[in-house]
């Protein structure tokens, strides 16, 4: 699958447009994780367990996304982006969206 951010791929022409496919999860933050973001909230630097939590959240929408592209018969999708946002105390939506296209 290739996925593209701009509104082309270059060398390749698109056939058919799909529509919008688009792939998403909600994850939760934790007691555990709480507590060291605390304490790197004192001291400064990087909240490295939500770093990893974020980049497991932003993977797993794109792998959503590329299963709703295949169902829908795309062979690849421009226009992609992440979106991140708060749904609830302690929780966060990451979705990943596009455009799902067949090129030649």
């Amino acid at each position: 699958m290739i996925i593209v951010t701009s509104n082309e791929i270059a060398g390749r022409n698109i056939s058919r447009t799909v529509g919008m496919v688009k792939g998403s999860t909600i994850r939760a933050r934790n007691v555990g994780k709480d507590i060291l973001a605390a304490f790197r909230g004192l001291v400064g630097g990087e909240i490295t367990e939500y770093t990893k939590m974020m980049a497991e959240a932003r993977e797993q929408a794109l792998q959503r996304m590329i299963e709703d592209a295949q169902e829908k018969g795309a062979n690849a999708i421009i226009c992609m982006r992440f979106d991140t946002a708060m749904v609830m105390q302690n929780a966060a939506e990451s979705i990943a969206y596009g455009t799902g296209v067949v090129l030649e």
